[in-house]
């Protein structure tokens, strides 16, 4: 875990997420481990970043986690949805990054039952991906190394490419809407929106 905290206080969120690409991101659950490979993600790049939660240095209950250090778990929900992120700087420095699509690995039958449905619908989107691994409220504020929901970087894929593009729903806010915050490993099935003549067999691993 020593390469994960040094990634977590050392490096830029945007660069970051590219490196979440291929990581393992397991939670151990009382019906068992449920986990896979992180294949889509989008970092937020707090206080200027228009889209952020934290834009402008909001602070409100919702976000206090935001503001708390590098590992720590901030989840919210959006339009029902229960979505992950992770906190990725020293602590009062309000950026992180969601995880948007996820290919399952462990438990895949359990996922099923969470989720009532198989194949990339899974667990391709941050919602998704979050009730396919039943990832609860109580996980706000923990930590993504020491917790259940915890990151296995000795388990990390190792993708083909990685693609940069702009993040998804973020309309109206300026130069932020069209950033290249979002990155994919390029031609995995589980990533979110990803046409079908773009998946490669391999799953866009090495």
């Amino acid at each position: 875990m020593d390469e994960l905290m040094v990634l977590l206080n050392q490096a830029d969120t945007a660069t970051i997420a590219r490196q979440l690409i291929g990581m393992y991101m397991v939670h151990e659950t009382p019906a068992g481990r449920l986990g896979g490979y992180i294949v889509d993600c989008e970092a937020y790049l707090g206080p200027e970043d228009l889209a952020a939660h934290s834009a402008g240095m909001r602070q409100t209950p919702r976000v206090r986690a935001m503001y708390q250090q590098a590992g720590t778990i901030y989840l919210y929900t959006m339009h029902t949805h229960r979505i992950v992120n992770i906190i990725t700087q020293p602590e009062g420095i309000p950026q992180g990054i969601m995880i948007r699509g996820l290919e399952p690995v462990e438990g895949i039958k359990e996922m099923h039952l969470n989720r009532q449905t198989s194949g990339p619908a899974l667990t391709n989107g941050p919602g998704k991906l979050v009730q396919a691994m039943n990832i609860g409220p109580d996980l706000y504020g923990e930590s993504i190394i020491t917790s259940p929901l915890h990151l296995e970087p000795q388990k990390k894929q190792i993708p083909r490419a990685v693609i940069a593009l702009p993040r998804i729903g973020i309309p109206n806010k300026g130069e932020w809407t069209d950033k290249p915050l979002r990155f994919i490993a390029e031609g995995n099935p589980y990533v979110t929106n990803i046409k079908k003549s773009a998946i490669r067999p391999d799953h866009g691993w090495r």
